[in-house]
């Protein structure tokens, strides 16, 4: 077989190279499409208003001012709901009306609204065992101690955040109130006869 002849005008049916346009397949324009919108959502998610001063989780000015108080009161009771929350909120449920038969409500319980926040702070101290009566009903508790677990500061947030909330409206405690009740060194914890010792002014 002889070599082809340089000269010989080319055969088209040999593959030459062509400029061609083929169309853009329509599930890539789709994918596309949807990376896009879901792109959108997630900046209008997480951009907070495209606020610089506004991360996710926090969606304006106002939640980040709510997160990050100004004065020692406010800070005070936004500790005291994180340890709530963290801590106590899986009996006594997040809007403080208990549940039945683990733990009684703390909206509007006589023994939260004593004038004085002493018995609340050494049933966070040293924890609470036996029958207690909440607005009428009787509990049989049977209630963990905090006291290796949080500082003062942190007890006397938690029970400022709970004397506080759900309508409850009584003083604040503060930390050298509970530093005064943890130097009674009890050993185990409270009844409601122990509590109804305490002074309630």
């Amino acid at each position: 077989m002889s070599p082809k002849n340089p000269t010989t005008p080319p055969n088209r049916e040999d593959g030459e190279p062509r400029i061609t346009r083929n169309p853009i397949p329509s599930w890539l324009i789709v994918l596309f499409c949807l990376l896009f919108f879901w792109g959108q959502l997630y900046i209008s998610d997480h951009a907070g208003g495209f606020q610089r001063e506004v991360y996710a989780p926090f969606g304006s000015t106002n939640e980040v001012d709510a997160a990050n108080p100004k004065d020692e009161a406010a800070k005070a009771r936004l500790m005291g709901k994180d340890i709530f929350d963290k801590t106590c909120s899986l009996c006594h449920q997040p809007n403080g009306l208990g549940k039945e038969g683990t733990a009684p409500p703390l909206a509007g319980s006589e023994w939260v609204l004593a004038p004085s926040p002493s018995r609340m702070v050494h049933v966070d101290l040293y924890g609470l065992n036996g029958p207690i009566s909440v607005e009428g009903k009787q509990w049989s508790l049977a209630m963990v101690a905090w006291k290796d677990s949080y500082s003062d500061e942190q007890i006397a947030a938690v029970v400022t955040y709970i004397r506080s909330s759900w309508g409850n409206n009584a003083s604040a405690c503060t930390p050298a109130q509970v530093a005064a009740a943890r130097k009674e060194g009890h050993t185990g914890p409270e009844t409601s006869t122990d509590l109804l010792k305490l002074p309630a002014q």
